[in-house]
């Protein structure tokens, strides 16, 4: 095995890991009924979302070392479309989704009951379109990736 396809079965491991866990969270967060259940779920959501960033670091940088090995990536116009896709999408994955997750919880926390709060539906709310931004992106990403159409 050279390194090259080394990288490449890190990159596809981180792929499947990363991108599995980025699209449970959203169905596992929709099946909430009680401020119980959507605590318990932003908890496991947050765990859950640390599986995503570790692959999301291992796919940019394995993607950035193969091509390194192979420069000629470097010129390959799904590459480069990969690459502004994946910086593009960065600021919703680690900003303003973990934002909405942690106001969700504090809005949780300050209220009495099970019913779920409005601020905290308002929340979820907006946070579903940022998600299916993220789950286009990434069906594009792996388009790309697997039939490099240009």
């Amino acid at each position: 095995m050279t390194i090259y396809s080394l990288l490449l079965l890190i990159h596809i491991v981180a792929a499947v890991v990363g991108l599995g866990a980025s699209f449970g969270m959203p169905v596992l967060m929709r099946s909430v009924k009680t401020v119980s259940q959507a605590k318990f779920a932003l908890a496991v959501s947050e765990g859950i979302e640390k599986f995503a960033k570790v692959g999301s670091i291992v796919l940019l940088i394995t993607g950035i070392i193969m091509a390194i090995i192979n420069p000629y990536l470097f010129k390959e116009i799904w590459y480069i479309a990969s690459l502004v896709i994946y910086v593009a999408v960065q600021p919703i994955a680690a900003g303003l989704l973990p934002k909405k997750a942690k106001a969700q919880m504090q809005a949780l926390e300050n209220h009495q009951g099970e019913e779920l709060p409005e601020e905290y539906i308002t929340l979820a709310k907006q946070s579903a379109p940022l998600n299916n931004v993220l789950h286009i992106s990434a069906i594009i990403l792996i388009i790309l990736m697997t039939i490099k159409p240009f």
